[in-house]
């Protein structure tokens, strides 16, 4: 086989599962004889060698767990979801005796945003200050890009990872916790409709961010039917082919910062001002759509119904109060630090989706 052999390439060959081999080779539990023949012939017939680190780890437990965090240090420091999911997170694995290190937090500024480019985990921190046992952790991994070659290389490495956030490209491959954003946004969408608005447009988050791809899916199957984004990634490209009531006039990519949703909601006004409601794939960009707004003169709910996604803690402070869908953000480091250790214990990749909900304020 080309390059380093890795335990799925075994179980692959040897037509058993990923935890049966990692039962074979960390003598974890019981397997029958035809199993432990197959997998015997297969680490031959392959030319296995078992990586040191992910020995140690299978069926055992890290001292540290690496919190990999895969956009930009702007919204690290502004997202205050993602600063308690952090610690969240570092409180679940400490009440095991477990450190979390987070280099995207103590290392030089350049690796804060690095995940955009670089071609694997060693990539991104080539060159930097030291980084902990980062690149033979065990990980969490934080809005990894579609076929994120991030993950791509922590596969590569056979290190356990749980993605937060459904990992598009790699479902079958490692254990995630995440939300049906595509269901929580056709909702959302649904009730605009609802409440008598017919030009509705949408500021979306980046194209190459799980959030992104499935919160736009969601608001077209709201206005024009279904949108297949199990391959992946779409760009906004895909979406040209307008259909009954979407018009990709009333779509603008923004980044899940403020100015970028000022930015784009900027946009649509000048490209359609006749919209009168607007859904925006995070409550800290709908904030900055509703200073946009304002700026033009646009009274919110009354010309505008505005509507967000994450009920961040900015939701109940902007004026009006946003209406939004709700992740049950308190959950994630329970789920992610379970399903962390069922890998740990060789189970196969497995997906948690946690229930979505819809908040009403005055905005919408």
């Amino acid at each position: 086989m080309a390059g380093r052999v890795t335990i799925r390439d075994v179980a692959r060959a040897a037509g058993v599962s990923y935890a049966s081999v990692s039962r074979f080779l960390n003598r974890t539990g019981p397997l029958s004889p035809a199993t432990r023949r197959a997998v015997e012939q297969a680490v031959a017939a392959t030319g296995f060698v078992p990586h040191h680190h992910a020995r140690r780890l299978a069926g055992a437990r890290p001292d540290t767990v690496a919190f990999l965090h895969c956009v930009g240090g702007d919204r690290l420091l502004a997202d205050p979801n993602v600063n308690d999911l952090m610690a969240g997170c570092a409180t679940a694995l400490a009440d095991r005796d477990i450190l979390m290190v987070t280099p995207v937090g103590s290392v030089p500024a350049p690796v804060a945003g690095a995940f955009s480019g670089p071609d694997s985990v060693a990539g991104a921190f080539s060159g930097q200050a030291p980084v902990f046992g980062v690149l033979s952790d065990p990980a969490l991994v934080f809005s990894a890009p579609a076929a994120s070659a991030v993950v791509q290389d922590l596969i590569g490495r056979d290190l356990p990872v749980v993605a937060c956030g459904t990992p598009l490209g790699y479902e079958q491959s490692i254990s995630y916790v995440t939300t049906d954003d595509r269901a929580g946004a056709r909702e959302m969408v649904s009730y605009l409709r609802s409440r008598g608005r017919r030009r509705i447009a949408t500021v979306t988050g980046p194209l190459d961010l799980p959030g992104g791809v499935q919160r736009l899916a969601g608001y077209r199957d709201a206005v024009d039917g279904s949108v297949d984004v199990s391959g992946g990634v779409q760009r906004l490209a895909g979406y040209r082919d307008a259909v009954d009531g979407f018009d990709p006039a009333l779509v603008a990519v923004g980044d899940f910062t403020f100015a970028g949703g000022k930015v784009a909601t900027e946009l649509l006004l000048h490209r359609d001002p006749t919209f009168d409601a607007l859904f925006v794939a995070s409550d800290m960009m709908a904030a900055g759509a509703l200073e946009a707004l304002r700026e033009a003169g646009r009274s919110v709910p009354g010309d505008v119904a505005v509507a967000g996604f994450d009920d961040a803690p900015i939701a109940v402070t902007t004026v009006p109060q946003l209406t939004t869908v709700r992740i049950p953000w308190s959950r994630y480091p329970g789920e992610l630090v379970r399903q962390l250790f069922r890998t740990l214990d060789g189970d196969l990749p497995s997906g948690v989706v946690l229930p979505l909900s819809l908040a009403f304020r005055a905005s919408a």
